[in-house]
């Protein structure tokens, strides 16, 4: 007899949880049987009492329960934790072999069945962002064994460092903040910044103050394939960030990359990353608004760029806020498909999950109408597999990305 409180919840939640999705929320809740405090762990079952899954509650968020198991024999003890782990990190060291797996994402939450978890590694560094209050309360044995874990593979794990600086931890009600975390008798780094080598490039990473976890590393793949089409041509990277598509460009042998953002501090970090890969000479950086560039290049009639890459950040995190980013969206492409000669190239993405793939290409498609412009697609890619997408797990799928010539 299995002792944890059970969940009766609706016909329509069985039918979604048998498909595999994980989360249950609280309006398909029906019934309670049993004591929890939340965080604990719990049984969801049918409307007759069949069990379906196990996972971590929480009355504070909408999401109630975070299924995590199917199978009624798992016991959720230390052996359990490492042997999951040890699944997801041996899933990187096969996808991203070699120099690719001292810099990747070692836990992508649901993907890796980590309910809000995010894991990312930076060298010897790794850097942990917990959404979830069942992983909050289950840390300081999750943490110590993911540190056990690289360290029998003989890899090196100097620190771990928690960015829990996100409003969406209020939604569990937890806290925010950030900072190392003390793995059992051992010092914390002195530093949080570290050199990463990503595609040959190499770039300073700030675990402590950079944006999300220090870096975005989805997007690995999608720079080498921006690379190999840039030899000799007249890159303009917008939204460059810390400029890694620029840098990638410039690697790939453009002739000259402008790289643009309008974060004064993004700007900085891009040219030291210039200078530090020896292509300060090819790579310009602006600081600008990204929209008002494009219209101010229009305007002028800018006829300079062949290659143009379009790497904004989400417009929308929210179904409520959709159509304004497809206009957002639909305006940038359509100004860049506008400047490049025939024969030029465009790279676009979208990383919001809500700009799905069939808005998004609803949306270029629109784009090159009003522009008047054919577009050939080069080619279509994703997140790096280091993200992986489940397929009854849409929002685990979030990164949109293509490359078009004009024609």
């Amino acid at each position: 007899m299995r002792s944890y409180p059970r969940f009766q919840i609706t016909k329509k939640a069985e039918r979604s949880v048998r498909a595999g999705h994980p989360w249950v929320y609280g309006e398909e809740i029906v019934a309670v049987d049993g004591a929890y405090a939340n965080g604990d762990l719990v049984d969801v079952v049918t409307l007759k009492g069949k069990y379906l899954g196990t996972g971590f509650v929480n009355d504070h968020s909408k999401i109630r329960v975070r299924l995590l198991s199917r199978n009624a024999n798992d016991r959720f003890d230390e052996a359990f934790w490492e042997r999951r782990l040890r699944y997801a990190i041996d899933y990187r060291r096969t996808v991203m072999p070699g120099r690719d797996f001292r810099c990747c994402r070692l836990i992508f939450g649901e993907a890796d069945q980590f309910p809000g978890l995010t894991v990312d590694r930076y060298n010897d560094l790794l850097v942990t962002q917990t959404l979830s209050l069942g992983i909050e309360v289950r840390k300081d044995v999750l943490f110590p064994l993911l540190a056990k874990v690289l360290r029998d593979m003989g890899e090196t794990v100097t620190g771990i460092y928690e960015r829990n600086d996100v409003k969406i931890r209020a939604l569990e009600g937890l806290e925010q903040g950030k900072g190392w975390y003390a793995l059992p008798g051992e010092p914390v780094p002195a530093s949080p910044v570290t050199t990463i080598d990503e595609n040959g490039i190499l770039y300073d990473v700030d675990v402590e103050n950079g944006q999300k976890t220090g870096f975005f590393l989805d997007q690995k793949y999608n720079r080498q394939s921006v690379a190999r089409i840039a030899a000799g041509k007249q890159v303009l990277d917008c939204f460059t960030h810390t400029g890694s598509f620029a840098l990638n460009a410039a690697k790939g042998g453009a002739a000259h990359v402008t790289a643009v953002d309008v974060s004064a501090e993004a700007c900085r970090m891009t040219k030291g990353n210039a200078a530090k890969n020896g292509v300060a000479d090819i790579v310009d950086v602006e600081q600008a608004d990204v929209f008002e560039l494009l219209d101010r290049l229009e305007a002028d009639h800018v006829t300079a760029y062949d290659f143009i890459i379009l790497d904004p950040p989400a417009f929308t995190k929210s179904r409520k806020t959709v159509h304004n980013a497809t206009a957002g969206y639909k305006d940038i492409n359509q100004k860049a498909m506008k400047l490049l000669p025939r024969g030029g190239y465009l790279a676009t993405c979208s990383c919001s999950h809500f700009m799905t793939e069939d808005l998004f290409l609803a949306m270029l498609r629109d784009a090159a109408r009003d522009a008047d412009v054919t577009l050939r697609q080069v080619e279509a890619r994703q997140q790096a597999p280091d993200h992986p997408i489940l397929w009854n797990v849409p929002e685990t799928a979030y990164l949109k990305f293509y490359i078009f010539q004009v024609v």
